[in-house]
């Protein structure tokens, strides 16, 4: 890929990653979905719900019905959700989600952090979850942290790719991503392991590329769910992937069309959650997402009345479906759903 094309995806990258800071900053409250009839209602996402954390959500509700299926081995809805509710939750700080974690049977919490790169390890004796955090820029904060904003823009921004020690070649800002707490969580899972518990991974955005890597890595893990991925690698780094790896992708989520298709490609199963909220196993990249209507004028058209899914009209379709709460909502109204 030349130079130029490289600055013209840098500034878009660049142009998106300010967006996220901007909306985080005028963040003031949370997303407050109410449950009717065992489903819960999608919020009404502004600027102001936009961005993580959701100190006012009710994390892993119903968890006691629907235990973590630790020893699935092929895709589970109910591990789906489990696993979008701790990549959500992990974007809040760390008392707040080793409270939510313990509530959920998960007592044993430790948490790694280096620069640009944070992974929650929450395990019982049966199972454990790696949980990585998406990108600060995109998390609502109570004070403004220059040096984690610049960290995370390097690690965006850096779209090279470089050479994969398992095969291939992934995005070199992961990659240094995931470098960063690497050997002071490898000691760690490995004890875990050791004593018989299964690993999950999973994670949001930036997040979820790191648990991608992280899994092929380390290479015993039971499953990968992943949430708003972006592309981490080329042809040849998908092709030696060999762990169960189920990519989770919410409609018109902007995120998982970046870095462009060419160098970069997806890895892992497809479950994609059409406009209506319902799982399918495929969808058309770079078309427009089944039933979406178009966005063009940000959800008005000449009434000058809200769309049906604009949200009030201010939030456009790619940002608000890359929200990771939207997720593990869609995801516990398919549970529900598939139980009627």
């Amino acid at each position: 890929m030349g130079e130029g094309p490289n600055q013209l995806i840098r500034a878009i990258l660049f142009t998106g990653i300010m967006l996220g800071t901007i909306c985080a900053l005028l963040a003031q409250s949370e997303a407050q979905p109410a449950s009717r009839d065992g489903k819960k209602e999608i919020p009404e996402i502004t600027f102001k719900n936009l961005s993580p954390p959701y100190k006012d959500y009710d994390y892993f509700q119903g968890s006691k019905n629907y235990v973590f299926q630790f020893s699935a081995t092929s895709f589970n809805i109910i591990n789906a959700w489990w696993l979008a509710e701790a990549s959500t939750l992990v974007y809040a700080g760390e008392d707040f989600v080793r409270s939510r974690f313990e509530e959920a049977g998960l007592p044993e919490i430790k948490f790694f952090e280096n620069q640009s790169t944070q992974c929650y390890v929450a395990n019982n004796d049966k199972f454990a979850i790696v949980a990585f955090r998406g990108s600060e820029i995109w998390k609502k904060r109570e004070s403004f942290d220059l040096n984690e904003v610049v960290a995370d823009l390097k690690t965006n921004i850096d779209i090279r790719l470089t050479d994969w020690e398992q095969g291939g070649k992934v995005h070199r800002g992961f990659k240094k991503a995931l470098d960063e707490v690497w050997f002071d969580l490898l000691p760690h899972i490995g004890k875990l392991h050791g004593k018989g518990c299964k690993i999950w991974t999973t994670g949001h955005s930036l997040g979820a590329a790191l648990a991608t890597l992280f899994a092929d890595r380390y290479g015993n893990v039971q499953g990968v769910y992943t949430f708003g991925s972006p592309r981490v690698g080329n042809d040849d780094f998908r092709e030696q992937i060999n762990v169960k790896n189920y990519r989770i992708v919410n409609n018109a989520d902007i995120v998982p069309r970046v870095p462009p298709r060419g160098a970069y490609v997806h890895v892992g199963e497809l479950k994609f959650i059409d406009s209506d909220g319902i799982i399918r196993d495929t969808m058309i990249e770079n078309e427009p997402p089944v039933n979406q209507p178009r966005d063009e004028t940000y959800g008005r058209d000449n009434t000058h009345q809200p769309k049906k899914y604009s949200f009030a009209g201010f939030v456009p379709a790619a940002a608000r479906d890359h929200v990771p709460l939207l997720y593990a909502i869609h995801l516990w109204n398919n549970i529900i759903e598939d139980r009627k």
